[in-house]
């Protein structure tokens, strides 16, 4: 049986961790408020300008030269390499969401190599890098750490996009797609893979842009050829502010965890703590009781 000291230094101990992990979910959920509503204040953003370019791809005038001019928007006309950015946290203490995006991301470039692709990785995260340098560290192109530890800004997305745009400049891929870890609620998460080169063009309503025709103002081609790297940036920006706002999520879930964990073990060492001060009290009173009846 253990000793009261011993008894007592690990209830000690295991206090000082309850009042660390209650601490930091109330740092987390007040982080997850702030990241909830970049999140919900970015998706309207990045869906009308898909919605917008959507229109002028479907323009008339403009899709003659869609394969030559945007290679943005319809690709280089090969699907051969494929571009994987897998996004993650630089923290832990999140419960098993970076575990699950990088699990999601080794399925989806088993799947995409089993069907003779050749796959490239672009790390965002410290912990995604962590975990995949090890089984892709030849195809891993960059990585990118530190994002998460302070503001997420459109200028930090602006470079990221930069960083891609080169890289598809340089034939390096055909096809780029982003994992990462989505926003539902403080305590769900989803882990998908969305596409960004090319740019998807989804129907809408069986259709594809407005309804009715639009005229713009200088021109179709020249604002395609501005919107669509804006496109791409604002698309990083958004996934970047899901991830933020999930990993925030799951830490305030874990944290949460790990008190209640803390408080079922301080009830569990005190019982034990107090039964052992029993027990020596008990064998103390018999020893002087059998020590006066010898007398």
């Amino acid at each position: 049986m253990a000793n009261l000291k011993t008894l007592k230094t690990r209830i000690k101990s295991v206090k000082s961790t309850q009042k660390l992990t209650k601490a930091m979910k109330m740092v987390a959920a007040s982080r997850l408020k702030k990241a909830k509503h970049a999140v919900e204040a970015s998706r309207p953003f990045a869906e009308k300008i898909s919605e917008i370019i959507a229109n002028l791809a479907s323009n008339i005038s403009v899709r003659g030269n869609l394969n030559e001019k945007f290679p943005l928007l319809t690709g280089k006309g090969r699907q051969k390499t494929h571009l994987i950015l897998v996004i993650s946290s630089d923290r832990g203490l999140c419960g098993g969401l970076n575990g699950s995006t990088v699990r999601f991301a080794k399925s989806r470039i088993g799947s995409l190599v089993s069907k003779g692709h050749e796959v490239k990785v672009f790390c965002i995260g410290r912990k995604a890098y962590e975990q995949l340098k090890a089984p892709y560290g030849k195809q891993i192109v960059d990585h990118v750490g530190g994002i998460f530890k302070n503001i997420i800004t459109y200028q930090i997305a602006q470079d990221l996009a930069g960083k891609i745009i080169k890289l598809f400049d340089q034939d390096q891929f055909d096809v780029c797609e982003v994992i990462y870890s989505k926003f539902k609620s403080a305590i769900a998460q989803e882990q998908v893979s969305k596409q960004i080169i090319p740019a998807p063009i989804l129907p809408k309503e069986g259709k594809i842009g407005f309804e009715a025709p639009m005229l713009y103002e200088p021109g179709e081609e020249e604002i395609l050829s501005e919107l669509l790297p804006r496109n791409l940036a604002m698309q990083i920006y958004n996934v970047l502010l899901e991830n933020s706002a999930s990993e925030q999520g799951a830490r305030m879930a874990a944290m949460e965890a790990a008190t209640n964990n803390a408080g079922k073990m301080i009830k569990n060492l005190t019982l034990v703590y107090n039964r052992t001060r029993q027990a020596n009290i008990t064998k103390e009173l018999i020893d002087i009781i059998s020590g006066a009846n010898a007398v």
